[in-house]
């Protein structure tokens, strides 16, 4: 596959356990959820409003997008061991500026410098395109977001006990721990996988175009941004649904916050038990049509008057299974298109996932106010999932044409 390309020799395989990419995910996905109950508390402490403390929701996410757009080509040029341990270590100095200051705006700075965590999502997925064929990839991508999929699922209910009995700093002090532990299992276990390439930075980056013009890479990477971004509206904008529209406290907003990412659990399971079987683009179909029934029954109840936590938290349960069954389906056919670009695809799709994910995520303090009620959200989530539904049927399309050259 490779040997066309004289810049590229082939790889020392010596590829990770699947636990300890599941784990380094799984640091990305916690560093962005734990603290979520705990946002009205860190407004208070740090004497600022709810909206200056909720950018370090969407600046962070913004910061993923430019983190996920270099961490691409600069793990096809140097490995993705060397980029992944450089990853955990900034995450780990960063952590702990986030528990040192009592600055809002350097709180913040810090912050958004966690964000340079993500580059576990992007590099996981290149690995596991290194060492797997597409719908071996598919399943592999699946469980290892199964995996991951725990984490925002315990995370914020743990952050909410954790909040309520030590102060919002005691999820920032387990984010230190889990990065300093995951850090030592990364320098132990990863070996490197991806291909050596003579090419320099600057040629890598310049590989970008070869991608962009893929039709098939915006088909799937525009897929995974509005499927994602369902999540990202739900991650800004629940909170203040949780605490305004149903006033609960941050422990119990954390137990039904869990609903979503058990949901996204299973879908993951799903895809990694049948995606081989079915193929991705049945894969994904199924995902649209449980994250409408989930929508569209929000909004049939809430106007016939019954819009109480549990029928909300519940439905939103379907949501997050379509989104396990689209994303790990999704990706691979993105990363699929250049297999010798695997890490610029990922870091690039990546990128576009997130940016859209960080501006529908401002969008849902505009939607979410007191008073709102949750119709104006999911109104805004089903159509991002109508976009997913368009997008879907480009992609089919592009199959069909390439299965008639």
């Amino acid at each position: 596959m490779n040997g066309s390309n004289p810049a590229i020799s082939s790889p020392s395989i010596s590829p990770p356990s699947m636990l300890t990419l599941v784990l380094l995910t799984g640091l990305s996905a916690m560093s962005i959820s734990i603290f979520l109950p705990s946002l009205p508390q860190m407004a208070e402490y740090f004497d600022v409003e709810y909206s200056v403390i909720q950018l370090s929701i969407s600046g962070y996410i913004a910061m993923n997008a430019v983190v996920q757009f270099v961490i691409g080509p600069l793990s096809d040029r140097f490995g993705r061991r060397t980029m992944m341990l450089w990853a955990c270590m900034i995450f780990v100095l960063a952590t702990i500026g986030c528990l040192l200051t009592d600055n809002a705006y350097v709180f913040l700075f810090f912050r958004t410098l966690q964000a340079v965590v993500i580059s576990a999502g992007v590099i996981a997925r290149a690995v596991v395109r290194d060492i797997a064929d597409e719908r071996d990839a598919a399943s592999m991508i699946g469980y290892i977001m199964m995996g991951m999929s725990m984490v925002p699922m315990i995370g914020p209910t743990l952050g909410g006990f954790l909040g309520e009995w030590f102060g919002w700093q005691a999820s920032f002090i387990l984010l230190l721990i889990s990065g300093i532990a995951i850090s030592i299992l990364t320098y132990v276990d990863m070996g490197e996988t991806a291909p050596q390439t003579r090419s320099s930075l600057v040629q890598q980056v310049k590989s970008y175009p070869n991608i962009l013009n893929n039709h098939a890479f915006w088909a799937y990477s525009l897929i995974t941004m509005f499927a994602n971004g369902t999540f990202f509206l739900f991650l800004t904008g629940g909170p203040i649904i949780g605490s305004v529209v149903f006033e609960m406290s941050p422990s119990v907003f954390g137990l039904y916050f869990a609903f979503t990412p058990l949901g996204y659990l299973i879908g993951n399971y799903l895809s990694g038990r049948f995606s081989k079987h079915y193929g991705m683009q049945k894969m994904i179909a199924a995902g649209i049509v449980f994250a409408a029934i989930g929508l569209v029954a929000i909004l049939l109840l809430s106007y016939s008057g019954l819009t109480t936590p549990i029928i909300f938290f519940g439905l939103m349960f379907l949501v997050g299974l379509g989104n396990g069954l689209i994303l790990p389906n999704a990706t691979v056919g993105m990363l699929s298109v250049k297999p010798e670009l695997i890490g610029s695809a990922s870091g690039l799709g990546a990128a576009i996932m997130t940016g859209g994910g960080a501006i529908l995520s401002t969008s849902a303090s505009i939607v979410v106010y007191s008073g709102s009620g949750v119709t104006p959200m999911v109104w805004l989530m089903l159509l991002t999932f109508g976009l997913v539904a368009l997008l879907y049927w480009w992609s089919c399309t592009i199959k069909v044409e390439h299965s008639h050259r």
